[in-house]
């Protein structure tokens, strides 16, 4: 009987186990990222300053949350964490990884602080993080900190050495943009309160478990932080414990936010409520097959796609629109994507995995545009028009879709500002003209001319689809008339895309493997900026003499080295394709338009393989996630989609890295099957009918059947 007990309990002890490694959350690691490569073999070129990074920060945040609560190692840097600095300034509580936000910086210290000095060092060995929750040791205190978040509240734990005594600082002169600026005062004796003002205000409230003695401001120089000191107690062995409640319009919404979400809870249970949220989006993608260390970059990736956009409004449904006033227009209201980066895959991932998120993004997006007379627009696309109309042929319609596209069209023909830079000209000419600058550098000031045509070409056949649906016949003949204006820019003695200067004159001399920021390519050269044409591959290809020199002129992109150009945001390279920076992401799948689908796979294999965990440390991205674009790319490769023209309801089929996948798509799952272990497909079938070609709609996708994809 004893024996056969024992038996019973190493069984159940056995499962248990297996239970808790199947928590997806336990593969997210938040440091994949914040890496920076060095290595000129990794980069591409010897580098004499600091390429970007993965610019990914580790610290707690929820999915698309208001709050990210992280450590900041270098102020105007990227996210505000880099994996090899040696110290920690602050906890901000806000972060995206493009320079900017970086809000409200506190950290606990003790003893005496140096205004100019206060920062601590650590170690990556007394370190660690996970979804919802981050932890560091500072060395300089002798402080285990803690932190975890809600959807608009952060909460700090901070363990000191026996006998030290408890203060916090606020150094709220600081923050990744220019601070105009700041308060912050005692509210009663457990409560201190106030803001910062950079473009926005940012509106803190925090409750603590230590009596507030007082709040000094302590100034070296022109430097100067608050010290907000507490009495001590007789239980001055428990932790600091911190709650801070945040809000884009008020103080007062601020703890009306804190106590509706947190003042009641402990710092554990607000942690695995976390812990539960990233849980459960988490696993609407699972993966079986591939190695641990595939699943840890995979669910990694998966995790950082969904940290932006964020959310601005309040518990109450009250945010402050674009023009300053406070209103409630009952839906979440969320800052602008960063639509030049994830228009191309992270948007339409968020739709799939996150439908209630998109649809009031959109929403407020929309709201922003009625306000503004213009769709917001970012960089040299106008791509809210891909979001709005992908979103729309993917079935996604709960909102005021007509608004929406009326604001679309100003886009699209009215030239002002908050529109399209150089509407009027490309409207004129079909084309956009450089401006002609004798010695271009990397750093010229221009009008990124050529990105900016094949763009806005892709941009009239995104809001053409969405003239179409709505029965608007007239503006979809047009629209689809002026998409195929990228054609005006492709010179055929080089047959690359190349500039012109306004009498008509190819740009010359002419490097097509000189890279640029902005003079006729944005944040690219002639070869990456070329092979853009989502939405006509077909006529894309015949611009070229047959499917032969085609197929000759993409290999070159793929096999003429890089000459060792320095750019801190052009990193990794594959022949002259760089997966560090977005401009020729789509260049791959130009294989499969002309039967050599096996050729796009091995690039992508080596992108998948090679590219997102690289550095020493194994993590590093080959580039800057960009608000979750690179992420992006990786979750939907390795499940065999990907979204090669997003303003389409389909997907290119590509050759998962799992062998099978269950994802659940707004309550369907639908699976994928792979057979084989080849980079050729030489079968599809779905719901055990054929697929002819490579495509698969995202109508049949809702269908929930399986797709088996066959590989030799």
């Amino acid at each position: 009987m004893l024996k056969k007990l024992k038996c019973i309990c190493i069984g159940i002890c056995i499962a248990l186990s297996a239970h808790a490694q199947d928590k997806l959350t336990d593969f997210v690691n938040p440091f994949i990222g914040t890496t920076t490569l060095w290595d000129s073999v990794d980069l591409g070129y010897k580098p004499t300053r600091r390429a970007w990074g993965g610019e990914t920060y580790p610290g707690a945040s929820l999915p698309n949350s208001m709050v990210q609560v992280t450590p900041v190692t270098m102020w105007k840097s990227g996210s505000g964490y880099q994996y090899e600095d040696t110290v920690i300034y602050a906890f901000v509580h806000t972060s995206k990884g493009h320079w900017n936000l970086c809000y409200v910086p506190l950290i606990a210290v003790s003893g005496d602080v140096n205004p100019k000095a206060y920062y601590s060092g650590f170690k990556h060995s007394n370190e660690s993080a996970r979804p919802g929750y981050y932890q560091v040791y500072l060395e300089k205190y002798g402080i285990n900190a803690e932190v975890t978040s809600t959807l608009r509240c952060a909460f700090h734990k901070y363990t000191y050495r026996s006998g030290d005594k408890k203060k916090l600082l606020a150094d709220l002169s600081r923050s990744n943009e220019d601070v105009k600026d700041w308060e912050i005062e005692k509210l009663n004796d457990y409560a201190f309160g106030g803001f910062q003002k950079t473009g926005n205000t940012f509106y803190f409230y925090a409750v603590t478990n230590y009596q507030i003695d007082n709040i000094e401001f302590v100034k070296d120089g022109n430097q100067g932080v608050s010290i907000v000191n507490f009495e001590d107690s007789g239980n001055n062995s428990a932790p600091l414990e911190m709650k801070v409640g945040f809000s884009y319009v008020s103080l007062e919404n601020a703890k009306m936010n804190l106590e509706a979400e947190m003042l009641s809870k402990s710092f554990e249970q607000v942690q695995n409520e976390a812990d539960a949220v990233w849980e459960q989006l988490l696993s609407k993608v699972q993966v079986q097959g591939g190695s641990r260390d595939e699943k840890e970059t995979f669910y990694s990736a998966l995790y950082k796609s969904f940290l932006w956009p964020i959310l601005l409004s309040d518990v109450n449904g009250a945010f402050k629109n674009a023009k300053g006033e406070i209103v409630n227009e009952g839906f979440r209201y969320y800052s602008d994507p960063s639509f030049w980066d994830d228009y191309r895959n992270k948007l339409v991932l968020l739709g799939m995995l996150a439908p209630d998120v998109t649809l009031d993004v959109i929403k407020s997006i929309t709201d922003r545009g009625v306000l503004r007379g213009y769709m917001p627009t970012f960089f040299h696309g106008d791509h809210a028009s891909v979001f709005i109309a992908g979103s729309y042929l993917r079935g996604l319609r709960d909102f005021n879709v007509q608004k929406a596209y009326e604001v679309l069209l100003n886009n699209a023909f009215v030239p002002g500002r908050g529109g399209r830079p150089h509407l009027q000209e490309y409207m004129d000419r079909g084309w956009i003209s450089e401006m002609d600058v004798p010695h271009p550098r990397l750093e010229t000031v221009a009008k990124a001319a050529v990105t900016k045509t094949q763009e806005y070409a892709y941009d009239d056949y995104a809001i053409a689809l969405l003239a179409k649906e709505l029965g608007d016949e007239k503006n979809y003949q047009i629209l689809i008339q002026r998409s195929h204006n990228y054609k005006n820019l492709f010179d055929p003695t080089t047959q690359l895309m190349r500039g012109r200067l306004a009498n008509g004159d190819w740009i010359a001399p002419f490097n097509p493997e000189q890279p640029y920021f902005e003079y006729m390519y944005r944040e690219a050269n002639g070869w990456q900026s070329t092979f853009f044409a989502p939405h006509d591959p077909q006529g894309f290809i015949a611009l070229y003499p047959d499917k032969q020199a085609f197929e000759r002129k993409l290999d070159s992109l793929f096999t003429i080295p890089w000459k060792g150009y320095e750019a801190h945001n052009f990193t990794t390279f594959i022949g002259q394709y760089c997966h560090g920076n977005q401009p020729g992401h789509s260049s791959p799948y130009f294989y499969y338009f002309i039967g050599k689908q096996e050729k796009a796979q091995r690039i992508i294999n080596l992108i998948l393989t090679k590219y997102y965990r690289m550095g020493p440390e194994r993590l590093a991205y080959a580039g800057m996630d960009d608000a979750g674009e690179m992420s992006s790319w990786y979750v939907l490769n390795a499940i065999g989609l990907y979204t090669y023209s997003p303003a389409d309801p389909e997907y290119l089929i590509t050759v998962p890295l799992f062998n099978k996948v269950v994802f659940d798509l707004q309550g369907s799952k639908f699976t994928i099957v792979k057979k084989g272990k080849g980079e050729k497909i030489i079968g599809l079938t779905y719901g055990n009918r054929k697929v002819d070609g490579y495509t698969i709609l995202h109508s049949q996708l809702q269908q929930g059947k399986t797709l088996v994809i066959q590989t030799e």
